[in-house]
């Protein structure tokens, strides 16, 4: 008989679990931002998500991934337009109204590179089929 370990609880950093929650690590309450956080707590948050996780998802400050996301570029092209820092809900509406020629530019750029990923794939699967077509 062989005798078993106890299984030991996975922890993260802070900001592993900041990222994994989709938000920024600072705007967070100080006692997670101290802490570790277990896989048990993390999945905890993401099922019910206490008041400050749903507010702070809601009005931001976002990380920049997500705020990224909300504009419709990369991150390198946030960086490109010159935003390195967290944006609130209210600063990413702002620019979405302002629509600078930087953002024009990057949305166009992401909608360019859409495409040819969709392009690529689509041949991929042109490729496969054919070849599952000489195998069969």
């Amino acid at each position: 008989m062989t005798s078993r370990k106890p299984k030991t609880t996975q922890t993260m950093k802070p900001a592993t679990a900041a990222k994994k929650l989709g938000v920024y690590l600072d705007a967070t309450p100080a006692e997670f931002q101290k802490g570790v956080v277990s896989r048990e707590e993390l999945d905890a948050l993401q099922a019910e998500p206490p008041q400050w996780l749903v507010e702070l998802r809601k009005e931001g400050p976002h990380p920049r991934p997500v705020v990224a996301a909300k504009l419709g570029v990369s991150v390198s092209g946030l960086a490109r337009g010159g935003v390195t820092e967290a944006l609130t809900s209210a600063q990413i509406e702002a620019l979405k109204e302002e629509n600078p020629d930087w953002l024009r530019r990057e949305r166009a750029t992401q909608a360019e590179v859409r495409k040819e990923t969709v392009r690529i794939k689509e041949k991929q699967a042109q490729q496969a089929a054919a070849r599952a077509g000489r195998n069969g």
